[in-house]
């Protein structure tokens, strides 16, 4: 069984907070918007890292995590990319590969709005953690842990780390 750290949008932050969230963890996935290479080096430091890089991200980030990342975990198929939707509103590079893929978990970050749905065509997983970090429109910086157990991905937790002009170490 592994415990997964997944967050996404960091842009570069990472406070005392999502530290200790992702030490409970086995390994760390970021769906993108790294934000600079000293974010990646501290993740990478914690745990074993695997991340996608984000809009934002330059090319020292995409010389290390692609684009689209590809893997198993446990005995789950995951696919992840920074930009990529949710069910129902996939774009459409993406919708092509799920079709063609089938992966069981769909991760993607970049609208920084958490959301996590069950795709009934696709009988999939999507989860998008939010955003941790303090940059753009939303109002509360999340990420979410979970574990994968074979072919079983469960105990998801949604983590709110408070608003994010308020930061609480």
């Amino acid at each position: 069984m592994k415990r997964i750290g997944l967050l996404s949008d960091t842009h570069g932050y990472l406070d005392d907070r999502i530290i200790a969230y992702l030490t409970e963890c086995d390994e760390i996935w970021h769906a993108g918007d790294i934000g600079n290479l000293e974010t990646a080096q501290k993740l990478s430091g914690l745990k074993t890292l695997r991340a996608v890089a984000g809009n934002v991200d330059g090319n020292n980030l995409r010389m290390d995590y692609p684009i689209r990342l590809r893997f198993f975990c446990e005995d789950v198929d995951v696919l992840m990319i920074h930009i990529g939707g949710y069910p129902g509103h996939y774009s459409s590079a993406i919708r092509k590969e799920i079709n063609f893929l089938s992966p069981r978990l769909f991760i993607s970050g970049h609208s920084h709005i958490l959301k996590v749905i069950y795709d009934n065509k696709y009988k999939l997983l999507h989860i998008n953690p939010g955003a941790a970090g303090i940059q753009g429109f939303h109002q509360i910086r999340t990420l979410t842990r979970f574990s994968i157990d074979k072919d079983v991905i469960k105990d998801l937790e949604v983590i709110e780390l408070g608003h994010k002009g308020i930061i609480s170490m």
